[in-house]
């Protein structure tokens, strides 16, 4: 089993990684400290002392609060709601649902047809960061991309404990 120290893993978050090691780590079996080793990786790169549980998304983490409870926060520390509840209904939400708005992203006759599909951007109210993209009919809900099992993932995945908010 192939292990990768911090260098390689911020390589693999950054996007930066040679396509070789890439495609290596992909092939093989994950080295028991890996998970360990993102989170702190994430954990360092964020301005705010809440716990990482879990990254949900491009800059955005599901946190543990001091309190106990587990809710989706930004990059920049924007706390967008429970992590249990669609983060999305409470984002700034852009919709691409006119031809003239879709043409701002497609040459005019290679744009969709907004009877047909819209585009909705998602924004963190506080940085302005963006955080999602969905190609969806008009009609659509709102999709809810994931919703974890954090305690199962802890305790029956990675065979530790979840991890509980430091009380003194």
């Amino acid at each position: 089993m192939a292990k990768y120290d911090k260098r390689t893993v911020e390589e693999l978050i950054d996007g930066t990684i040679d396509f070789h090691k890439l495609k290596e780590m992909l092939s093989s079996f994950k080295d028991p400290d890996r998970f360990d080793t993102y989170l702190g990786i994430l954990q360092e790169r964020v301005q705010w002392k809440e716990r990482i549980l879990l990254p949900a998304g491009l800059h955005l983490y599901i946190v543990l609060k001091e309190n106990g409870d587990r809710i989706v926060k930004c990059d920049c520390g924007h706390e967008f709601c429970d992590y249990r509840d669609n983060w999305k209904l409470h984002a700034l939400i852009y919709v691409r649902d006119t031809a003239e708005k879709l043409e701002e992203l497609y040459p005019k006759l290679l744009a969709p047809d907004p009877e047909w599909q819209v585009i909705r951007e998602y924004y963190c109210p506080s940085c302005g960061g963006q955080l999602e993209v969905e190609n969806v009919t008009p009609w659509y809900p709102v999709i809810k991309d994931f919703e974890p099992d954090i305690d199962a993932f802890y305790e029956e995945w990675l065979g530790r404990p979840v991890p509980q908010p430091n009380m003194g």
